[in-house]
Order: C-alpha cells, then sequence, then structure tokens
C-alpha cells in the first residue's frame, strides 16, 4: 500500500473503505491522533474594546477624603524616598540605625564579657582579704607585732623613767625626723609643733623642715616658727631649695645629703598636715632596733575632719577599708596586698609577708634607704617606688595598727581629685617603669613576682580604675540601647553588691551611707581611669604634681571659711569639668532609651549615675 494511504485512510463513504459486505471499516485509533494533531486550532476571539471612562474630576476636599478611606482599609508600607515616621525619622535613617546596632552587637558582647572577667578577679581580691581580715580581726594574739617581732621599751636600761632626763642618752639612737611642705600657710604650725614635741632625748632627735614654698610670706612665716623654737632649745633646722626639682621626692633627697642627716640611724617622716603622738617614737623605733631585718614601721592614719561634709565621711570609709582589711589581711596571712587607689607600697620578702608605705605617718631605716638607692623622682609615688626597690633587696616591712597618727582629708572635690589623680597615675607610672625590673630580678621568687605584678600593679592599679569605669559608666548603658545583649545577672548585681557588702562589714558605723559612696565611686571612676592611662602612656600629665589643699585650723571657724566665699563668674567656668558633663548626658540618654524602648530595666540605676555626675561636674 503506498504511503499516503497509510497515512490518510479513506473516507468512510469511499467504495474502498467499505467492507465485502458493505459495512464501513472503523478507523484506526492511532490515524485519529495523527489528523487532529495536523489540525491547526481555530483563532481566539479578539477582546471587545471598550472605549476607557472619563473620570470625573473631584475637588481637593474629596480626594483627600478618598485617599484617606483607602489607607485605612488597605495600608501599604510607606514610601522609603518621601514618607516619614510620626517621630519625623525617615526609613532610611531607622534601616542605617538598624544597620549600626547589629554592627555593634558583637564588639558591645565581647566587652561584656572582658568586663565580667575583670570583675571577677577584682572580686576574687576583695574576697580573699575580706576573709583574712575577718579572722585577723577575731583576735589571734600571735599574729600581734609585739608577739611576732621582738619589742622592748626604750629606756635606759630596760627600765622606766623621764626620756627626756636620762643621762644615758647614747642608748637612744638618732632620729630625723622630715616634714616636707609647700605653701602650707593653713597647717605648718600643726605639724611642726607636733615634730617638736615627741618625746625622745633632746641631743638624740633632729627636726627637719624642708620647705619648698613659693610664696614670700609663707616661707617667712615657716622660717619664723622654726626659729621660735629654736630658742626652747630644739634641735630644728629649716631647709630651702633654689627650685622644686622632683617635688616631694627631690626635698628628701636634698634633706638627707646634709652631714647631720647622715649621722642618723632612723628617719621618720610626716607630712605637713600630719600630727603624731608625743609618743610615736617610743612604739615605733624599738621595732627597729630590735629587729635588723626592718626597713619600716608604718603607723595608721586618723582623721581629724572626717565629719566636715559627705565626702570627708565617703574618703574616710574607702580609707578605714584599707587599714582595716588590706593591712590586716596582708599582716595575718603573710601574703600580699597594697593600697588601691591611694598613695603607697611594700611588702617584705621573707615568709612572703608583703607590707606597705603609705608615703608618711613612719620610720624608716637610713640604711635601707641608701641601700635601695634613695629617693627618686621619676613618679609622683615616690614612696611606692622606694618602698618596692626596698623590698626587692629583702627588707621587711611592718604595720602596726594601734599607732595612730592624725591627719586631714581633702575637703574640697578640687583637692580631692587632684590627690587622686597623683596616686592612680604615678602607680600606673611606675608599674610602666618596673614591671621589667620585677620581672628580671633574681633576688624574688616567681611566685613573689605573680603576686606583686599581678595582684597589686596589674589588678589593683589598672584594672581597677579601667574595669570600674568602662563597665559601670559605659558598657551597661550602652547595652541598654542595642537589642540581643545582655548581662548575666550574676556580673551585674551579684558581684557588685558582694563587693560592696565586703566594703561595708568593715564599716559598720557607715551602713547608711554606702549608697552614696558607690554613686562617689563612679563618679571618680572617669577620673582614676584618666590617670591611670595618662600613667601607662607616659603622657606630658604623668608627673605633674599638684599639691592638696589644706585647710587646718580654718574648721574650726564658724562658716568662716574660704570654701563659702562668693567666686567670680570666670571661677565658675573653671570649676566645671566638661568630660563629666557629656557623660552625664550620654547616661541621660541611655536611661530615657531604656525607660521608653527598652526592656532592660537599667534605666533607674542609670538615672541615678547621670544625676551624680551631673552634681560632680561642678566643683563645689
Amino acid at each position: 500500500m503506498p504511503l499516503a494511504s497509510q497515512l490518510s485512510p479513506p473516507h468512510p463513504k469511499c467504495p474502498s473503505a467499505r467492507s465485502p459486505s458493505g459495512a464501513v471499516a472503523p478507523r484506526p485509533l492511532h490515524a485519529t491522533a495523527i489528523r487532529r494533531s495536523q489540525v491547526p486550532p481555530p483563532p481566539r476571539p479578539r477582546p471587545f474594546k471598550t472605549q476607557p471612562k472619563k473620570k470625573k474630576k473631584r475637588t481637593q476636599p474629596e480626594a483627600e477624603l478618598l485617599h484617606a478611606g483607602r489607607r485605612a482599609h488597605n495600608p501599604r508600607p510607606p514610601s522609603h524616598a518621601s514618607v516619614r515616621s510620626k517621630q519625623g525619622i525617615s526609613i532610611p535613617m531607622a534601616a542605617a540605625w538598624a544597620v549600626v546596632v547589629a554592627a555593634a552587637a558583637w564588639p558591645l558582647r565581647a566587652a561584656v564579657w572582658a568586663c565580667l572577667a575583670a570583675s571577677a578577679m577584682l572580686f576574687a581580691e576583695a574576697a580573699y582579704m575580706g576573709l583574712a581580715s575577718l579572722v585577723a580581726a577575731s583576735g589571734t594574739p600571735w599574729r600581734r607585732p609585739r608577739t611576732r617581732y621582738r619589742w622592748e621599751p626604750m629606756m635606759p636600761g630596760g627600765g622606766g623613767g623621764d626620756v627626756e632626763a636620762a643621762v644615758d642618752g647614747a642608748a637612744f639612737p638618732m632620729v630625723l625626723v622630715q616634714i616636707p611642705m609647700y605653701n602650707e600657710k593653713e597647717v605648718y604650725k600643726l605639724s611642726i609643733g607636733a615634730a617638736c614635741a615627741l618625746t625622745w632625748p633632746p641631743e638624740r632627735i633632729i627636726i627637719q623642715v624642708l620647705d619648698d614654698s613659693t610664696d614670700p610670706i609663707v616661707k617667712e612665716l615657716v622660717e619664723l616658727e622654726c626659729q621660735d623654737w629654736a630658742s626652747k632649745k630644739i634641735n630644728i633646722k629649716y631647709e630651702v631649695r633654689n627650685n622644686r626639682k622632683g617635688y616631694k621626692a627631690g626635698a628628701l633627697k636634698k634633706g638627707m645629703e646634709h652631714i647631720y642627716a647622715q649621722q642618723c640611724d632612723f628617719v621618720a617622716i610626716f607630712d605637713a598636715d600630719f600630727q603624731p603622738e608625743s609618743d610615736f617614737l617610743l612604739k615605733t623605733i624599738p621595732f627597729l632596733v630590735h629587729n635588723p631585718k626592718i626597713a619600716l614601721v608604718q603607723a595608721r592614719w586618723e582623721f581629724v575632719n572626717y565629719d566636715v561634709c559627705l565626702m570627708t565621711r565617703i574618703q574616710k570609709m574607702s580609707l578605714d577599708y584599707h587599714f582595716k582589711v588590706e593591712q590586716e589581711s596582708g599582716s595575718f596571712v603573710y601574703s600580699f596586698f597594697g593600697f588601691n587607689g591611694w598613695n603607697g607600697i611594700s611588702y617584705v620578702k621573707k615568709n612572703n609577708n608583703y607590707n606597705l608605705f603609705i608615703g608618711t605617718a613612719g620610720v624608716w631605716r637610713a640604711s635601707a634607704i641608701n641601700q635601695s638607692g634613695g629617693w627618686k623622682d621619676r613618679t609622683t609615688v615616690e614612696d611606692m617606688d622606694l618602698a618596692v626597690r626596698a623590698s626587692l633587696r629583702g627588707w621587711e616591712f611592718l604595720y602596726v595598727g594601734d599607732i595612730r597618727v592624725k591627719s586631714e582629708l581633702p575637703s574640697t572635690f578640687k583637692a580631692y581629685r587632684h590627690q587622686q589623680h597623683r596616686w592612680t597615675c604615678g602607680a600606673a607610672n611606675l608599674f610602666r617603669k618596673m614591671a621589667w625590673e620585677i620581672i628580671t630580678n633574681k633576688e624574688v621568687s616567681i611566685w613573689k613576682k605573680h603576686h606583686l605584678l599581678y595582684s597589686f600593679f596589674f589588678v589593683r592599679r589598672v584594672i581597677a580604675p579601667l574595669v570600674t569605669f568602662l563597665f559601670y559608666c559605659v558598657v551597661i548603658p550602652l547595652s541598654a540601647m542595642v537589642p540581643g545583649v545582655s548581662i548575666p545577672f550574676w556580673g551585674l548585681v551579684y558581684i557588685p553588691t558582694a563587693i560592696t557588702c565586703m566594703n561595708a562589714i568593715r564599716n559598720p558605723g557607715s551602713l547608711h551611707l554606702m549608697p552614696f559612696w558607690i554613686l562617689f565611686e563612679n563618679v571618680m571612676s572617669m577620673h582614676r581611669m584618666r590617670a591611670a592611662v595618662t600613667g601607662l602612656l607616659e603622657t606630658v600629665q604623668a608627673n605633674v604634681w599638684v599639691v592638696t589643699e589644706k585647710v587646718g585650723d580654718l574648721l574650726k571657724d564658724d562658716l568662716d571659711v574660704p570654701l563659702l566665699e562668693p567666686v567670680k563668674p570666670a571661677e565658675c567656668v573653671e570649676r566645671i569639668y566638661i568630660p563629666e558633663l557629656l557623660l552625664a548626658l550620654y547616661l541621660l540618654i541611655c536611661a530615657s532609651y531604656d525607660f521608653v524602648l527598652g526592656s532592660h530595666k537599667y534605666y533607674l540605676y542609670i538615672y541615678l549615675q547621670a544625676f551624680a555626675y551631673l552634681i560632680g561636674t561642678k566643683d563645689i
């Protein structure tokens, strides 16, 4: 059969398609499918075109009502180009803020955990010292200085009698009493009078007044006071210099160069505002005479003006914590402790006993000063410098809390800031200069190097001022504005509360002042942090020495104090601290954001901090 007949079967009416009987043969199914596939589909009908209706022009009020109704029933996403939110912030700005927040989340989390680690270091140090001081305070006779060290009264032949009338004056060693001062108009009479009243044979004691005053009137007054005591047969020397090179360290070094000073066995040092009791030498010198390995005997401070204002009460709390906790714990467990943010330290090599010298109200062995290299003016903490160098040579130090010396606390915020800057900056700068010397020292064990470098210098002189400011004044407020950054409850509440309680335990009479103490320490944290960074980097301001202002007898007058005199407008501007003011504004912004939009509920604490900084921006 031809190919055409296979593809196109005959029509049913065609005779060839019929069967022999005349019936129509059925079509094959595949042939029908092939034929249908070849038939083109019918064309689609064209849609009926209508003329567009003309829109009815509406008036402006009708159009606004119509669009308002459509927005109400079918809201649309606002346009990024033209639409603004109710607060007036465009959507691109909100998106940019979201990007900034997301980018800041990871660095902020890292800062949170770094601060938590540093807080744990501080907590460990505080817990160790607090526990040891409590055990020491519970009463252990074998730990008392007179039990651990030999002590006998300084009397001729060991008996009683009048010291000044003693015939055998040779039994008493030569003692030099140094009083460095600088324009101390308010307190020079108190310190000189107290030194001249010390009970000791007159021929075995020399009072040396080291006057670096630049005010000619003050210099004349101090010289006349010395001449007055000299007329009473007191061996007193009035020494001045042509310049103030080295400040206090330079004055002490110059005073030791005199021939009469080199003949003295022991050197007692009192700042211009310190007033020792008459029996001070009788209580301290015996420890040095009968214990040749002791280089220094340090006494405790008492404060004559602690109740002047709230700031002086807070200072007393901090200093009492130092003397009651750091000193007692170190003496009890023969381990390291230091002066956190205050003046000086030293530690003892024997039996890992670390002790401190706080720059005044102590008696040095003259040979220990000379063997340690004498006074150096490379930092503003000359006492700490000398103490560390003496301890590296194996000298021992002793703290006796039963011996107390009256002193004066800074009664103005400006004076307190200068004092804290000098102590904090000087300690950090000394860490920078002596770290390598301590590491390479061959006379000190690795364990003692660890205590000195890590515990005293790193934790208490570097970590403490940095973390106090960065964590509580920067990281916590900033975390309130960044979603997704949370601070563990133990680091936010437990650690600060524990440290505060350990401070309060040794100051039970000041429990009602603890909230003010916390806020005041936070305000001072920014100043101490800047001082620590200045010392570590050794900038131009690292060795600036500003003498702490004293008030002296003016406190006894009824409201007749220079602090209450009206000041000029220019002086008011100088008393405003701009960095603290800017930080207060930052804290207010963070607290307000957390109060309105945040979920951390830190705003109450941040608000208190902000108000404290606002108060602290004005020197009162």
